[in-house]
């Protein structure tokens, strides 16, 4: 008899040390939340955390060009431009949809979008959008964010047909970038050329409050661009291209903390796979009129002692852009956007180890696929 119940403790502790690896692999594997670090809001994108809706994606990085009209598609293994295909007049961003079902290229002066089949790496069936400069997706996935900067508008459209809802007026210049608090409930986007930031309540579609960034460097006016959250969802850090670094803003009050200096023309801003440093591009160029073999570099933050730990500066000049962290985290991939090229850089050594060539005024690139259970938008702002 205490054999028998010793076999049955045996295989009832077995059985539940199965079923427990199955669950945790299942949560791993489909980005659920039940094993990821709580404190990084980015936990659900760290290395190889693959949403099943990424199966049958091709591994690929797609650049637009903006100048061209086109878009290079790079195979990631060889480092070579294996297609090139045309879209809309000046595509800017190739953006993830919020179910990761498609890719989104922002034809922003032809007013349409044209989607990638992440499967076969081709476009399909153009569809028309007024002023798409760039493209986010509420964290609920009820709405895509069209940033129509050229109307001063963000308009609230249909996350898959991209049918119009409504729209908001915006009571600033060039409305750019944004991003999102971990609850959803608010949104935060730059106006790079009246130097402000804007606080948008996500669920009742109303800008609640602007903020008036104060310029660092006498005699400029501020430039912001990218904006992200620092990991622990605490911080906005703010990149500013005409005062060459990053501001740091409290998220609650709307209030300036601190400044960064990072490098020259700070531009875009990208988390690790461990959430451990902020990437951040300095274009190289911090005017409006850019020429190329700039002083471009890339500035790694420690956002916990908010401070630069390494610059990783880009041989003989450069106008890295934006781009992407590989899904296993160990590359950046970057767009030279006044340089007709894509950088690769070492995450590890922080060493430029390719230089890829490709058509003009490349943009917002995107590597694909990536970890996460869904995009916000952009080039790939994963959650």
């Amino acid at each position: 008899m205490i054999l028998k119940r010793r076999t049955l403790t045996s295989i009832l502790l077995s059985s539940f040390l199965i079923i427990l690896l199955l669950f945790y692999f299942i949560c791993f594997y489909d980005g659920i939340s039940f094993f990821t670090d709580t404190k990084n809001i980015y936990a659900h994108a760290k290395a190889r955390m693959f949403s099943n809706a990424v199966r049958n994606a091709l591994p690929r990085v797609y650049v637009p060009n903006s100048l061209d009209n086109t878009v290079s598609v790079i195979d990631p293994s060889t480092y070579k431009v294996i297609d090139t295909f045309s879209t809309g007049k000046e595509p800017q961003h190739i953006v993830p949809a919020y179910d990761l079902s498609v890719l989104w290229v922002l034809n922003n002066s032809g007013n349409s979008l044209t989607p990638i089949n992440p499967a076969t790496a081709k476009p399909e069936t153009t569809v028309p959008v007024t002023d798409p400069y760039n493209l986010y997706f509420t964290p609920d996935g009820k709405f895509a964010i069209v940033v129509s900067e050229g109307h001063h508008q963000l308009v609230f459209s249909d996350p898959h047909t991209m049918a119009a809802h409504d729209a908001i007026h915006v009571e600033c210049s060039g409305v750019n970038h944004m991003d999102f608090t971990a609850n959803g409930r608010y949104a935060f986007a730059t106006c790079e050329y009246s130097g402000q930031l804007l606080k948008l309540d996500v669920f009742n579609h109303k800008i609640i409050a602007y903020l008036k960034l104060m310029p660092i460097i006498q005699g400029r006016s501020s430039m912001p661009q990218d904006i992200r959250f620092s990991p622990d969802g605490n911080t906005l850090y703010v990149a500013d291209m005409m005062m060459n670094g990053v501001y740091l803003i409290d998220p609650v009050t709307f209030t300036e903390k601190k400044f960064i200096a990072t490098g020259v023309g700070a531009h875009g801003i990208y988390p690790s796979r461990n959430g451990k440093y902020l990437y951040v591009t300095n274009r190289g160029c911090d005017s409006r009129v850019c020429h190329s073999h700039g002083q471009g570099s890339i500035a790694v933050i420690d956002p916990v002692n908010q401070i630069v730990v390494s610059t990783w500066p880009i041989p003989g000049g450069g106008s890295p852009d934006m781009g992407n962290v590989s899904a296993d985290g160990k590359e950046l991939w970057v767009a030279g956007r006044y340089d007709s090229e894509v950088y690769v850089f070492d995450t590890e050594t922080g060493t430029l180890t390719h230089r890829i060539p490709v058509g003009r005024g490349p943009h917002g690139l995107t590597v694909w696929p990536q970890p996460g259970r869904y995009s916000l938008g952009h080039t790939g702002n994963m959650r």
